[in-house]
């Protein structure tokens, strides 16, 4: 279930009977580790009070679309760009109605036309309203656009009557909120990712290191166990979980990466999402090294290269479809572009770590990729979360045209 782990959901609450298990869906989501904000509609807020689901989701309730003390905090465009999934729990009769006419007349609405997140509806109704052909043509039509229509279950209803039409349980919803994140991109193939720094040691208490938090290349691991492929992740020393069936190996120096990349191959896809130390100190101190009281001299280290990961795997004799990163503070694409070319890559992925808003240390990133024949596909800001999952689609599809 660590599917959810750090996905950003936005659930909208409709105004239905069915509102009240709203709130527990709110616990169980953030129980998976997702990070909510609720949407309700007006007539959602008549069943359940926003005070509720404020408390429950620990983010205030998002109301009106025009309401100047939201705006002030995430306005809805802002709001539409910023989760994975909208779920909308309940999706009354009503509301499905007007997402299938596209009709934008407040704020959940309106979010769903400006959003490229995923979008997901639990319909919630009496049986007969659910069977109408008219409700029935709505849900296909939202269907044949990309949603996800989950439910409705069949059982007793509010109003007394027994059929099909309540909505899911939160649990039952929480177990397809995650299943929306899984498709087949890569069934079957077999993924290596490099993740965070690499430390090179100057004696048995200082080292050598780049900046990296490994958000990226965790989040890339997550987004290709999604997409079906068996994920080897090597990374740095970081502070992160690991995602759900995804094989971790720990390592420190730039050489222990070499290595464990090495054992790794055969594998059809190579991900250097890595920070790795381009060099390390040419002799490690066996113990720590002291100042010189009596000088006030500074250090001087003598440092050699360290082997490039990437090229040697490029040009190994099982060579993977390759995928490089640069993180570049000036010229981007130029020196993007040697790097492609110079380390024979088949895609190289780059991000300005000079803008303070993305890049090390951010959950937000913006990124161009660029392919052999130079076309550049750009990505706009969004969380590292989403941002992996487009681009391992991107990648997915390179790959299977090799």
């Amino acid at each position: 279930m660590q599917r959810l782990y750090r996905k950003r959901i936005v659930l909208g609450v409709g105004g239905g009977i069915a509102a009240y298990k709203s709130a527990e869906l709110v616990r169980r989501l953030l129980d998976q580790g997702a990070e909510v904000r609720v949407v309700m509609t007006r007539s959602g807020s008549e069943f359940i009070t926003p005070l509720t689901m404020q408390a429950l989701s620990g983010y205030p309730v998002h109301l009106d679309l025009l309401d100047p003390v939201a705006e002030a905090a995430m306005s809805h465009i802002d709001l539409a760009k910023w989760p994975d999934l909208v779920l909308i729990a309940p999706t009354t009769a009503d509301l499905l109605a007007r997402l299938a006419q596209g009709i934008a007349d407040d704020l959940l609405t309106t979010l769903v036309l400006a959003t490229d997140a995923i979008v997901a509806i639990a319909p919630a109704m009496n049986k007969t309203m659910w069977h109408n052909p008219v409700t029935q043509a709505n849900t296909q039509l939202l269907q044949s656009r990309g949603f996800i229509v989950l439910g409705p279950a069949s059982g007793s209803q509010a109003c007394g009557d027994v059929g099909l039409g309540r909505m899911l349980e939160a649990t039952d919803l929480v177990l397809c909120a995650a299943a929306c994140f899984k498709h087949a991109a890569l069934t079957g193939k077999n993924v290596l990712i490099t993740a965070g720094p690499t430390q090179e040691n100057i004696d048995p208490v200082r080292y050598i290191t780049n900046h990296s938090s490994g958000i990226m290349g965790f989040a890339l691991a997550e987004a290709a166990v999604e997409a079906g492929a068996c994920v080897t992740l090597v990374t740095g020393p970081v502070r992160l979980p690991t995602p759900d069936n995804v094989y971790r190996i720990n390592v420190i120096s730039a050489q222990d990466m070499l290595t464990a990349c090495i054992a790794a191959i055969p594998c059809d896809l190579f991900i250097a999402s890595a920070a790795v130390a381009d060099y390390r100190p040419e002799i490690i101190a066996p113990q720590k090294l002291k100042k010189d009281p009596a000088s006030g001299d500074g250090l001087l280290l003598k440092m050699v290269r360290t082997t490039d990961i990437l090229a040697t795997i490029a040009k190994h004799v099982d060579r993977p479809f390759s995928v490089g990163f640069a993180a570049e503070t000036e010229h981007l694409l130029d020196y993007a572009i040697r790097k492609l070319k110079d380390k024979n890559l088949d895609l190289i992925v780059v991000n300005d770590v000079n803008n303070p808003n993305i890049g090390f240390n951010s959950e937000e990133n913006a990124i161009s990729v660029i392919d052999r024949e130079l076309r550049t596909t750009v990505f706009a800001q969004t969380n590292k979360s989403k941002l992996a999952r487009q681009l391992i689609l991107l990648i997915a599809q390179q790959l299977n045209q090799v």
